[in-house]
């Protein structure tokens, strides 16, 4: 090899050597880098996520059974009366430890059954004794209704001397244990049990198609502590559910170690659960109560008299909502006849007893109600709750006339005894009731007299003459104003907005027919709450209050959570002249009211409609005192009852010296007086 070959290899040798080293180096760099990732990394978890990790753990080797929290109470307006509250009862409750499904195990669940039914036998109330095949149900063995981990109610409203042995024998009835639990109870009295609603398991509430969507979306709460047990009851209608936040309280929570196999495997923690608020309603009790007894007082008249221009055979419901004018409260809200809900406390209900009482159940007095009349073919030829509001609309129909310049209150109208509508060569005639002729008129005897034919030629024709197809639209717009047609906002649950039926009969007959019958009340079927709540926009003159079902909101030691005051949803401004005008005219002749102490405003209807092809006729009544400084409104409606003067407005005058004789008209009770006055009434 010469020198220059030499030369070249050695130059070659190096190189390699250089890429080596730098490739060694490189792999230490690496290395080193690598494990200096892995050691921040190691460092970061230990440090920083351990926390949160080892928590996440111990989530996971626990579980946490939800403990229902105490109800609150709802007391009547004064507080006296507890209209629905919840009382205190021993349950037995067992946590299964392995799976008694198995045939391994069967041996001793049969022994753990007769165990139990034994105590049960002895000790337990003999009207409340459990079966084996009852016991094993409770017990949920395949885990159809309960988690692994979750205890099993077995027996509830045990005796004290069930609960004495089982406290004594705890090392014989292993997961075994005696828990305190509430059950609802609602006022024997039957206090407005429609409005109050009633209590249902948890569990029956979410169905997706027919469960309410509150406790729907509640089920899919992630959080232990605000999570729902499926054996909880829990507010299903009425104020029990408008409220259900607030009555229900904080839920408990036991906590307790579980195996891989869902089994408890240690001691348990216990954070107790916390009582709910209480509701004070706006009703008072014996307001209500006697608004209760008048209805159904009535309806055993109208359907015994002997006086053939007022028996009614098929007056078998009632409807009535008492409202202050000045605050929103209702004081009394009845759907007659009602029920006794404490049923629901009594545990699952069959079919037929379901099937019983369903027709009371609901409210008829913010919702469309249909009564039982025998077989279902007969029932569909009486009418709803829902019922046309007739001639009530006329002061509202006389106020849309006068605002509109349609006519003044110095407008005198020659009242013939009937009104025409249509084209010319083609009217059609609406006649007065009875075919009564009232002659010169003006708007505020137009109210008195109850002139349809004054409402059809003064308020629908000229109405129709000054916007032409675009009238429904101005009177709807004043409906809706006045809480026709809209939710009334009380927050109950089910409110229904009524039917506005001049729609329909806009654009199947035309604008001026549905103007015609609207303006005397026969397009329009709306609900007794939302009656009241336009009575009381008469009686304050344009003031749309919202119905306060409740006064306020208290904790358990008394202090005022929250309370409800008027709240006015909308005004209508308009010429004190034309409030006067109505008012003036709201003087209807009507029996009941002989000897009533206060002026009072009062506007009687007769909506008359065909139902499943037969015509019937409903009393409906709508009034305010007194008069000059109104203090309450009241709205009553009888389905079949006939004239409304005759079958609704006595109920009326029951409310009203109901109310005076325990809050007062004037602002005074009258106590003793008043009653001394209806049992002068009454012997006479």
């Amino acid at each position: 090899m010469n020198k220059e070959e030499m030369a070249s290899y050695l130059g070659q040798q190096t190189n390699h050597e250089k890429s080596f080293s730098f490739r060694l180096n490189v792999f230490f760099l690496a290395t080193f880098l690598i494990f200096t990732v892995l050691i921040v990394r190691l460092a970061y978890l230990q440090l920083v996520q351990g926390p949160t990790m080892q928590k996440e753990e111990a989530n996971i080797a626990t579980k946490s059974v939800s403990i229902a929290p105490i109800r609150g109470t709802i007391f009547d307006s004064t507080g006296e009366n507890k209209i629905a509250y919840s009382s205190s009862t021993q349950s037995l409750y067992m946590s299964l430890d392995k799976n008694y499904s198995l045939e391994e195990n069967k041996a001793e669940l049969s022994s753990i059954i007769s165990e139990l039914k034994a105590v049960f036998d002895e000790y337990g109330d003999p009207e409340t004794t459990m079966t084996a095949q009852g016991i094993e149900e409770a017990l949920d063995i395949t885990y159809r209704q309960n988690y692994g981990y979750t205890p099993r109610r077995i027996k509830t409203d045990l005796t004290n001397e069930e609960i004495a042995y089982f406290l004594s024998h705890k090392e014989d009835f292993p997961g075994v244990e005696v828990v305190e639990e509430n059950i609802r109870h609602y006022d024997k009295d039957t206090v407005a049990v429609q409005t109050v609603g009633y209590m249902k398991p948890f569990r029956s509430v979410i169905d997706p198609e027919y469960g309410i969507d509150f406790y729907i979306q509640a089920k899919e709460e992630e959080d232990p502590a605000l999570q729902y047990l499926d054996n909880e009851e829990v507010g299903y209608d009425g104020v029990e559910l408008m409220f259900q936040e607030e009555l229900r309280g904080t839920k408990g929570l036991k906590t307790f170690p579980v195996d891989s196999q869902n089994r408890i495997s240690g001691e348990s923690t216990l954070t107790p659960p916390d009582k709910g608020n209480n509701v004070w309603l706006s009703i008072n009790k014996d307001v209500q109560m006697a608004t209760e007894q008048a209805i159904m007082d009535q309806l055993e008249y109208l359907q015994t008299t002997s006086n053939p221009a007022v028996y009614a055979p098929n007056a078998k419901t009632g409807f009535a909502v008492a409202m202050e004018v000045d605050t929103g409260q209702i004081v009394a809200m009845a759907s007659m006849p009602d029920y006794d809900s404490n049923v629901w406390s009594e545990g699952s209900k069959t079919q037929e007893e379901i099937n019983k009482i369903s027709p009371f159940s609901s409210n008829g007095a913010i919702r469309e109600v249909y009564q039982s009349y025998g077989s279902q073919e007969e029932s569909y030829k009486h009418p709803s709750s829902t019922v046309l509001l007739g001639s009530v609309i006329k002061p509202l129909s006389v106020l849309i006339g006068l605002n509109e310049g349609l006519f003044t209150t110095s407008t005198i109208y020659n009242d013939t005894g009937a009104g025409k509508f249509g084209k010319k060569g083609y009217e059609s005639t609406v006649r007065n009731s009875s075919g009564h002729v009232y002659g010169q008129i003006d708007p505020a005897s137009a109210i008195e007299h109850s002139s349809n034919a004054f409402m059809i030629e003064m308020v629908a024709n000229k109405l129709f003459d000054k916007y032409n197809t675009g009238g429904v639209e101005v009177w709807d717009s004043y409906m809706k104003q006045f809480g026709l047609g809209v939710s009334t906002e009380s927050g109950l649950p089910g409110e229904q907005d009524g039917l506005r039926e001049y729609i329909h009969e806009q654009e199947t007959t035309g604008t001026q027919s549905a103007l015609a019958y609207a303006s005397f009340g026969q397009q329009g079927k709306y609900t007794t709450l939302q009656l009241a709540q336009y009575t009381v926009m008469l009686a304050n003159e344009g003031k749309r209050l919202k119905p306060q079902i409740a006064s306020k909101i208290t904790d358990e030691d008394g202090n005022v959570v929250k309370e409800f005051g008027a709240e006015i949803l909308n005004t209508v401004e308009m010429d004190d002249a034309y409030w006067d005008e109505i008012k003036q005219g709201m003087n209807s002749n009507v029996q009941g009211f002989d000897n009533f102490p206060y002026d009072y405003a009062r506007k009687t209807g007769t909506s008359q409609q065909n139902v499943g092809g037969v015509d019937v006729e409903n009393g409906v009544f709508i009034t305010f005192a007194p008069r000059d400084n109104p203090k309450l409104a009241i709205a009553v409606v009888i389905p079949e009852g006939k004239f409304g003067s005759n079958s609704a407005a006595p109920v009326a005058r029951k409310i009203y010296d109901a109310y005076d004789k325990y809050i007062g008209l004037d602002g005074t009770p009258k106590g003793n007086e008043a009653a001394e006055q209806d049992e002068e009434q009454s012997t006479n």
